[in-house]
């Protein structure tokens, strides 16, 4: 094999023109899904401390939102709700006239093109922040699959494309599939959050949607972190219940966990970079240590380099204007 003098990897790199051509992993506006987080009300906008530029907005804010991610060439926004009235089952989660479905329909009118996405979780929605009815102090996983299959047939009837179970009960998938297909929903899409960590990144999240537990936590059903082959397990186990889609969350300290179901499933491998990973940049960056937005590129460009096709991300819009600049 020839060497230096002859091999010289750095020609590929010597203009920028250049390193585009060579690259082997690209970034698309489609390939992000923006999180918005939907209150009840009208021309609500209240700023998220822990997520500068995010906000808790009412449906008509989304709209305008949806316009200019439908313009900006995004792949979807995904819907979380913050409803007035919570209780031990967290029944708001499939009231047809809560924010989350008001807010699908609303996109649907606004920015037809923009895949509309609904996150399927009752911890929003529950009086003790817990995802599904509790027995004792632990959720009642075979409790909670009903319900959650009861607010993804009232999303899915508001005209969610993709219906997207984050509560990491046993058996979720599968019973979501079945009251969909009998509901009509053939169609709808399960991205399923196959491989969701008991982390300590979802801090801002928590006050975003108002979702932080009463008391405990979430690692009888969260993944614990150590673990890849169990991460595996699940994936595959969600594909069996059909599917269509899984995810990895969060993304960037669990690059070899995107990179290993990517390895293992024929499906879509989506990547969540969540709260607290978005957070750190915007608050290094904020402090001056950081280039904000080239972190941000590189930052996404690791995780789909990792495999992941989809990125949900809060960088969704930046992200994609800052491509179109750079074309």
């Amino acid at each position: 094999m020839s060497s230096f003098p002859t091999v010289r990897p750095r020609r590929l790199r010597m203009r920028g023109a250049l390193r585009r051509v060579v690259a082997e992993t690209r970034l698309h506006p489609a390939q992000f899904v923006l999180p918005v987080f939907v209150v009840p009300g009208e021309g609500v906008r209240k700023p998220i401390s822990s997520m500068p530029g995010h906000a808790q907005i009412s449906v008509d804010q989304v709209a305008v939102l949806a316009k200019e991610a439908e313009a900006a060439g995004l792949g979807g926004m995904i819907f979380f709700g913050i409803p007035d009235h919570k209780d031990e089952m967290g029944s708001s989660a499939w009231d047809p006239e809560g924010p989350v479905p008001r807010a699908i329909q609303a996109v649907a009118s606004a920015a037809p093109e923009l895949v509309r996405w609904a996150d399927v979780c009752l911890c929003e929605y529950t009086s003790h922040g817990h995802c599904g009815p509790l027995r004792g102090e632990i959720v009642d996983n075979d409790s909670a699959l009903p319900l959650l299959a009861r607010a993804a047939v009232v999303y899915a009837d508001a005209g969610a494309d993709v219906v997207a179970p984050s509560d990491m009960m046993d058996g979720r998938v599968g019973a979501i599939r079945a009251v969909l297909d009998e509901e009509g929903h053939t169609d709808t899409v399960i991205c399923s959050y196959a491989v969701k960590y008991a982390s300590g990144y979802y801090g801002p999240f928590r006050e975003a949607a108002a979702s932080a537990p009463a008391f405990g936590d979430r690692r009888t059903h969260q993944m614990d972190p150590p673990n890849t082959r169990e991460a595996i397990r699940e994936a595959l186990l969600d594909v069996a219940e059909g599917a269509d889609m899984v995810m990895v969350k969060p993304a960037g300290p669990y690059l070899d966990v995107v990179r290993a179901v990517r390895e293992r499933v024929d499906v879509p491998v989506v990547a969540y970079q969540v709260s607290g990973e978005f957070a750190m940049i915007e608050a290094a960056a904020a402090q001056g240590w950081i280039d904000r937005d080239r972190l941000m590129l590189e930052s996404l460009t690791g995780i789909v380099r990792a495999g992941a096709g989809i990125v949900l991300t809060y960088f969704a819009l930046d992200a994609a204007r800052l491509l179109e600049e750079v074309k």
